[in-house]
């Protein structure tokens, strides 16, 4: 399964993120996404505007306009001088981001649990929670579970009022989306985590909105644990590049 997958209804052939009608460089942005979370690009490496302008025979306007997209949702980072390059993360800013992540995760999921759209919300999330019992226990489909997941989360972040809150968690999820996969690497933490996602099924069905914000953080303790492992100053950048040369 390649991002953009089906699993809750969509339309396939696009990453999960990228929206139905895109311009130009959001469309240049999107397929360079994919790329740096997928990890085609290494954590650190240079995008030149020079070389992504002839392959997808563009002037440097909508790639650099695209670039300023990936740079907002922390996938790049531009330098003074010396253009753009993959976000490279400390083991301590990957904590961070995973903490912010839990917090705003919990607040969307007990508004989606008082609010009057959890009906229409369920069977496509129920359908998500049951392809993850199917994935969980096969080492094979590992990158395909963490993908699932993935949507699952863009079908909650799409269905919380707070259009606000629905920009950040975007955001924050494709920066960890590469890190997920290291959180998820074994066929155990998998089926744990198909365990927290049938809880939170079960409390947004019976209204528990307290239920589902504590499972909010569980959940994603399955895909941070690995970082709660890693001394501090470890080299999170060596740690991907490791775990991806085994896939």
């Amino acid at each position: 399964m390649t991002p953009g997958a089906n699993v809750t209804g969509q339309a396939t052939g696009t990453p999960p993120y990228a929206p139905l009608t895109l311009s130009l460089p959001e469309q240049i942005a999107a397929r360079l996404s994919e790329r740096i979370t997928t990890g085609a690009y290494a954590p650190g490496r240079r995008v030149m505007e020079q070389e992504i302008s002839l392959e997808f025979g563009v002037s440097r306007g909508p790639v650099r306009e695209a670039l300023r997209l990936l740079e907002r949702d922390g996938l790049v980072t531009i330098l003074p001088r010396r253009g753009a390059q993959v976000t490279r993360l400390s083991i301590e800013e990957v904590r961070e981001i995973f903490d912010i992540r839990a917090s705003l995760n919990g607040l969307r999921d007990r508004q989606i649990a008082e609010g009057p759209g959890r009906d229409r919300l369920l069977p496509a999330l129920e359908r998500g929670v049951e392809r993850l019992a199917q994935l969980a226990p096969v080492p094979a489909d590992a990158d395909e579970y963490v993908e699932t997941v993935f949507e699952l989360n863009r079908l909650l972040n799409d269905s919380t009022p707070n259009r606000r809150l629905r920009a950040i968690l975007a955001s924050l999820a494709l920066q960890t989306l590469r890190y997920s996969r290291l959180g998820l690497s074994t066929p155990q933490r998998r089926q744990q985590s198909v365990g927290n996602w049938r809880r939170l099924v079960k409390a947004v069905q019976g209204f528990r909105a307290n239920a589902a914000e504590e499972l909010a953080d569980a959940i994603l303790g399955d895909v941070r644990e690995f970082a709660r492992g890693t001394p501090p100053g470890d080299d999170m950048t060596l740690l991907v590049l490791r775990y991806e040369g085994k896939r």
